[in-house]
C-alpha cells in the first residue's frame, strides 16, 4: 500500500509529536515557516489576543496537528525550545564536491572537540539532512535556557535550542530528504557540551568615565577568577570551563585590558592542573581566544 506524500508528512508530524516535540508546518518543500507574520495577522483564531510566532504556535496536539496537514503536504518544523530540545547542527562546506576544500565539516569539528574533553561523540537521535549534514538531537535538562548559537563551537557547528527550530525526519525538499538515523531516543545534553554552550557573562561595564588603572583591576581580578574555575572544573567539565573562560577573557585580550600570553599561560597552567594535557590546553585555548579576539574588537560603553 503506497502512501501520499501528504499522508507521511503528516505521519512524521504525529511521530514527532508523540515524542513530545512540538511542531509546526513549513512551506511545502522548503525550510520556511508555512504560518502567517505579523504583518498579515488577522488577529483571529489562536491569534485572538495577539499575534502568535510560529514558537508560540508549533503544537503536540494531535487534532491540530491533522487539521493544519489536512490543507496541503507541509514541511515538519520542529520549535527546538518549547521542545526541550537542543540540536546540534553540523554542516558540510558548500562547496563540497564541487572542487577541492580542505575546509573540515562540522562532524569532523564536533568530533575533535568531544575528543579533546575525553569523551565519545555522544550516541543519540540523529537526522541527516537533506545537504549531507547531520542534526543531534539532545533533551535540555531541567531549568536550562539555552538559546541558538552559530560557530561557538566551530566552524560548520551551530545549535537550535530557544527561538530556533529544525526540519523533521520525513521533510523533502529539492536538494534531497530529512532521515531519520540511528539512536532512537534523544540523550540528556552532556554536561561538558552544555559547559561550552552556555552564554559567558557580560563583564560588568565600567563607567566610560573610569580610568584605566580601574579597567586593569577589573581585569586581573576576572583573571585570577577564570583561572581558579579552571583548575576547580570537575572531569566532564574541565574542557567546556577552559573553553568558556578563554572566550570571557578574550573579549578584555581584545580591549587592551590583559595581554594574550598571560591568559594563556594562566588558563594553561589552570587546565593542566585540572588534568587536562599540555596539548589539549593549547588546542582549546587557541580556538576559543581567536574567536573571542575576533568578535570583541570594539569595546561596548555604557551611554
Amino acid at each position: 500500500m503506497t502512501h501520499s506524500p501528504r499522508s507521511a508528512l503528516l505521519n512524521a508530524a504525529l511521530a514527532a509529536a508523540e515524542r513530545g516535540w512540538h511542531v509546526f508546518p513549513l512551506r511545502p518543500g522548503t525550510k520556511r515557516p508555512a504560518l502567517h507574520g505579523e504583518q498579515s495577522c488577522p488577529l483571529t483564531g489562536p491569534c485572538a489576543a495577539g499575534h502568535l510566532k510560529w514558537e508560540q504556535r508549533a503544537t503536540t496536539d494531535p487534532d491540530l496537528i491533522r487539521a493544519a496537514w489536512a490543507r496541503a503536504p507541509y514541511n515538519v518544523g520542529i520549535a527546538t525550545g518549547p521542545s526541550r530540545l537542543v540540536v546540534v547542527d553540523l554542516d558540510v562546506p558548500k562547496n563540497k564536491g564541487k572542487g577541492s576544500s580542505d575546509a573540515p565539516c562540522g562532524a569532523t569539528t564536533f568530533q575533535a572537540l568531544c575528543e579533546r574533553a575525553g569523551h565519545a561523540a555522544p550516541t543519540t537521535y540523529r537526522v541527516r539532512t537533506a545537504s549531507g549534514g547531520t542534526h543531534l538531537y539532545f533533551t535540555a535538562p531541567s531549568g536550562l535556557h539555552l538559546t541558538n548559537t552559530a560557530r561557538t563551537i566551530g566552524e560548520l557547528v551551530d545549535t537550535r535550542a530557544w527561538g530556533g527550530y529544525v526540519v523533521a525526519a520525513g521533510s523533502t525538499t529539492p536538494t534531497g530528504t530529512y532521515e531519520a538515523q540511528y539512536g532512537p531516543e534523544a540523550a540528556v545534553l552532556p554536561s561538558w557540551l552544555q559547559a561550552v554552550l552556555q552564554p559567558v557573562p557580560k563583564p560588568s561595564q565600567a563607567p566610560a568615565t573610569a580610568v584605566l588603572g580601574r579597567s586593569r583591576r577589573y581585569a586581573d581580578v576576572a583573571l585570577a577568577n577564570e583561572a581558579r574555575a579552571v583548575a576547580a572544573a570537575r572531569v566532564g567539565e574541565r574542557e567546556g570551563t577552559l573553553f568558556r573562560g578563554a572566550r570571557a577573557l578574550g573579549r578584555l585580550v581584545a580591549w587592551g585590558d590583559l595581554p594574550r600570553q598571560v591568559v594563556e599561560q594562566a588558563l594553561q597552567e589552570a587546565g593542566e592542573a585540572a588534568g587536562l594535557t599540555a596539548a589539549e590546553c593549547r588546542s582549546t585555548l587557541r580556538s576559543a581566544l581567536n574567536w573571542s579576539i575576533a568578535h570583541n574588537q570594539t569595546r561596548r560603553e555604557t551611554a
